[in-house]
């Protein structure tokens, strides 16, 4: 959107704008993109001690009812049923041709499924999902919530001041919580490959908690600059950029996210949208076109997307969909997808960047080692 006056404003915009942030357009909203200290500060300041992000653009809905669980993974190519209560997973969204209409978080809260959704895929992500099973299950979006990440290794020490006993959680699980009379809801989960945690709370107490946590010594506000550099550099894709609706499940690498049970064999095999293309290509029966990959540069020349990847006969075979300078590495990194051929870690590939060829190495992820709290 052009017209600022048209984006819509989360309920931590006043203090933003308090805090000194530049606010851009992004997915309908008006979101600090970075504070006063600046992108590289952002960052180290998330990898060292803690980051609050207020990521209350993102859609949080509930699916309610007994055949909830069956209803939402006959939409995507994961288990639904079999995930254990307090327990979050990773989910996908599919077409009827087996591309990605987004991806999301679920969590198992007993009495319903809580999702949490991208932001500008939110409007059309609730409307797909209630025309799917919205006659098996109650689809419930939650407006009037809003959204916190807090994120780095010391984010668990600011938060149990604030809130004792999300200690105990560990990576991908969530339950409830109470601040001041405020219900919570907190994961244990996040999008920096550091520890973290993401908060659901009222928005009318969303401020209030956000303000807490800001007073916390270890915490400091981070925007959507140091967002998307610390996801890269934890391998993590962004939708609109490195996975969409021309992209499927297994061209971007997410076969890890399609358990046993779903695949070929398994006892709930398929009965997902775009099943037989997903699964042959997960087998091998289907041929891929291209992969994603990951990619270090050899100079450094910082290496942005759209950029054309060349191999060394000056061939086009592929483009880059994320990149940039790692401030945690100081070298340019990048997310591509390219012809199947060139995928093998160690190939050397030329980016394109005004005109020069720039040489790139594929490599595996992450960038930067995650450091999620799994016990």
């Amino acid at each position: 959107m052009s017209d600022t006056a048209d984006l819509l404003k989360t309920p931590l915009h006043e203090l933003h704008l308090e805090l000194g942030a530049r606010m851009v357009p992004f997915a309908g909203y008006s979101m600090p993109v970075q504070y006063k200290s600046g992108l590289i500060a952002e960052h180290k300041q998330t990898r060292e001690s803690a980051g609050l992000f207020d990521v209350s653009h993102m859609g949080q809905l509930q699916l309610v009812g007994p055949d909830a669980a069956a209803a939402l993974e006959s939409l995507m190519p994961v288990d639904v049923i079999g995930l254990a209560l307090g327990k979050q997973r990773y989910g996908l969204l599919l077409t009827d041709e087996g591309t990605i209409i987004d991806d999301l978080m679920f969590v198992n809260r007993g009495d319903h499924l809580f999702l949490i959704v991208n932001g500008a895929c939110k409007a059309g992500d609730i409307a797909h999902i209630q025309a799917r099973i919205g006659t098996r299950c109650q689809v419930r979006p939650l407006p009037d919530q809003a959204l916190l990440a807090l994120q780095g290794p010391q984010a668990v020490t600011a938060l149990q001041r604030l809130v004792p006993g999300v200690q105990a959680l560990v990576f991908m699980t969530g339950r409830d919580f109470d601040w001041q009379g405020a219900p919570l809801f907190i994961t244990r989960s996040g999008y920096t490959g550091e520890d973290g945690f993401e908060i659901s709370v009222p928005a009318a107490q969303a401020e209030a908690l956000a303000r807490a946590l800001l007073a916390q010594p270890e915490v400091k506000p981070i925007g959507l600059g140091a967002r998307n550099s610390l996801r890269l550099e934890a391998g993590l894709c962004l939708y609109g950029n490195d996975i969409d609706t021309s992209t499927t499940p297994i061209e971007a690498g997410l076969n890890w996210a399609i358990q046993k049970v779903r695949r070929t064999g398994g006892a709930r095999a398929g009965g997902f949208p775009g099943a037989d293309l997903v699964l042959g290509q997960l087998d091998g029966s289907r041929k891929l076109e291209r992969q994603r990959i990951v990619l270090a540069a050899k100079e450094r020349v910082p290496v942005r997307e759209p950029a054309p990847l060349e191999n060394l006969d000056g061939q086009t075979i592929g483009q880059v969909t994320s990149g940039l300078l790692s401030p945690t590495l100081d070298r340019p990194i990048a997310m591509a997808y390219v012809k199947p051929g060139y995928a093998t870690l160690g190939t050397e590939l030329f980016a394109m960047v005004r005109g020069k060829p720039v040489p790139m190495e594929v490599v595996a992820p992450p960038f930067v080692p995650t450091r999620y709290h799994r016990v």
